[in-house]
């Protein structure tokens, strides 16, 4: 597929601000400055921004602990994130939430989730809401090959199957649960294969190729968006560091795979297509980079330079209405 000059920088930008911006943090972490845990998706670049490639504001997503990239690829301040992160009070949760509770809804990103395959739902729900309102919006739905073996993916893939909704379950195949090898815990050759049960389509591709990420999600999306029904992308991908920031060293895989992946750098893949299909994109990489870098210095800048929010603001935010309940 030819796609324009405009959706080819965008990609390379989307990829290489995910990468960026979570390499410095794992430097800011490593002097203590973040608050809450941090789990890098460095190596995964490619799925986020293949997917939301596609997307309007007016779609959604859900994501995981792991959801850096899919804030980024649909739109969330990364100044705003970076504060978040930080625990400051000019974070886009006030600072509450960390890493692992990113949302925008203005943007149509429903939030970074710890718990394991309990976004998938959530996406779910707002493709319902889509078909009730009877708009074109679309839910992407995020899950690690983790998730893969969670009961509410299997009820929320049958719920969507029945009622039709537009919503695409996407499979970010990091080949590790953790420390557990995907072959270890999960039956099925290809997660993939599972859509079969739920009578939607399902295919098994090159996570580490952005164009192949964006061909595939094209074609799921545009299913969704015609009244199709749901469909099951898997991409089988890898994250270059541990579990969590702090996971060292990672005795429960070989260096070799470890070297493997990497010589198949989405990042640097992409750069040999720029250079071969869109010689004018190539030529700008240097100058996005520098943008890249310069816009994350910033966020760092922000973060570092943003108040933490006043002790009185503690409970805010956590129930409804809080000063009416001091009288229960």
């Amino acid at each position: 597929m030819e796609l324009s000059n405009q959706t080819i920088l965008w990609l390379y930008k989307t990829m290489l601000t995910t990468r960026c911006f979570e390499e410095r943090l794992i430097e800011e972490a490593s002097k203590g400055k973040t608050r809450g845990s941090i789990h890098p998706s460095v190596g995964q670049e490619a799925v986020p921004a293949g997917v939301c490639a596609h997307l309007a504001m007016s779609d959604y997503i859900s994501s995981t602990h792991r959801g850096h990239g899919h804030a980024i690829a649909k739109g969330v301040d990364v100044n705003e994130m970076m504060a978040e992160i930080f625990g400051k009070s000019t974070g886009i949760c006030k600072g509450k939430g960390g890493s692992v509770h990113i949302a925008d809804f203005s943007k149509g990103m429903l939030g970074t989730i710890g718990i394991v395959g309990a976004g998938v739902p959530l996406a779910v729900g707002a493709a319902l809401s889509s078909t009730l309102r009877q708009n074109d919006s679309v839910s992407i739905a995020f899950f690690g090959d983790g998730a893969a073996n969670q009961g509410i993916l299997h009820e929320s893939m049958n719920l969507a199957s029945i009622w039709k909704l537009p919503v695409v379950f996407v499979c970010e195949n990091n080949q590790y649960a953790d420390a557990t090898p995907v072959e270890y815990a999960t039956s099925a050759t290809n997660i993939s294969d599972r859509a079969a049960g739920y009578n939607m389509p399902g295919w098994t591709i090159d996570g580490m190729n952005v164009l192949a990420v964006y061909d595939a999600a094209g074609v799921a999306i545009g299913r969704a968006r015609a009244g199709q029904g749901p469909s099951l992308l898997e991409c089988k991908t890898y994250r270059y560091y541990g579990h969590f920031f702090g996971d060292n060293p990672l005795t429960y895989r070989l260096k070799e795979e470890q070297e493997k992946y990497r010589e198949q750098d989405p990042i640097l893949q992409f750069e040999n297509d720029m250079q071969l299909s869109y010689p004018k994109c190539f030529a700008s990489r240097k100058r996005i980079r520098e943008e890249v870098t310069t816009s994350i210095e910033k966020a760092i800048e922000f973060a570092y330079s943003s108040p933490y929010g006043p002790i009185t603001d503690l409970y805010d935010d956590v129930y409804v209405n809080y000063a009416g309940l001091e009288t229960l």
